[in-house]
């Protein structure tokens, strides 16, 4: 176990020092940004904006973006904080319609320092506000369960996170946004992710995005 949180360690370190002249990560998009172009005329683009649990939903069940006009800008380890920074040029300027954000897991962490989960909220509001100024429709999602970050073993997440989705669930209801409830159904009896949803209690596996995929698209139609 000391192993592996070491490795977890080392590789967060690494990444953080790679990219330390690129702390948003504004560079990984910018090629496919510019590739993608604007919107065909009725294309109902779709940006899902999050971390590595939006990341990995392409490589793990590719078929749920296939053929759609979805548009997956998840990064690995990042935070709101990281994500309001590259919000504009990985959602705002692709001309989506919709907007799906999911975000809060790495913040809780610890992955870019000390927060609460006041201002994590704050960053998704301005994201929020953000789409809606430039006629985005919003869809927000609950951070999924998480007992124990193999990565910050010390992080006690289990009501924070409880707290922060009720927090999202609250503003995205009292705002008429979408709002996406990936806990209830993902949640074990001690508020960890079901194991036979999870690769590691943290990140879902491919059966864990068979239960996300609906859940999503169903308040994609809703909204658009």
């Amino acid at each position: 176990m000391k192993k592996i949180i070491l490795l977890f360690n080392f590789v967060i370190i690494y990444a953080m020092l790679v990219n330390a002249q690129d702390w948003a990560g504004l560079k990984i998009f910018k090629e496919e940004n510019a590739q993608l172009g604007p919107p065909k005329k009725n294309e109902n683009r779709v940006v899902f904006m999050g971390n590595s649990i939006f990341h990995d939903w392409s490589k793990y069940t590719p078929e749920f973006f296939a053929g759609k006009s979805y548009v997956n800008r998840g990064i690995s380890g990042q935070t709101t904080a990281q994500m309001l920074v590259r919000f504009r040029q990985d959602v705002i300027d692709l001309k989506p319609t919709t907007v799906v954000i999911l975000a809060g897991t790495n913040d809780i962490a610890g992955n870019t320092g000390p927060t609460t989960n006041e201002m994590i909220m704050d960053n998704l509001i301005s994201m929020a506000e953000l789409s809606k100024c430039n006629n985005i429709k919003v869809i927000m999602c609950a951070v999924l369960p998480v007992f124990k970050y193999k990565w910050a073993p010390d992080v006690q997440p289990v009501e924070r996170i409880k707290n922060l989705d009720s927090l999202i669930k609250n503003y995205a209801t009292k705002n008429k946004f979408g709002y996406v409830d990936f806990y209830t159904p993902m949640v074990n009896e001690v508020g960890g992710m079901k194991d036979e949803y999870s690769l590691d209690g943290v990140h879902p596996n491919p059966k864990g995005y068979q239960v996300m995929g609906p859940l999503v698209e169903r308040t994609i139609k809703k909204v658009q």
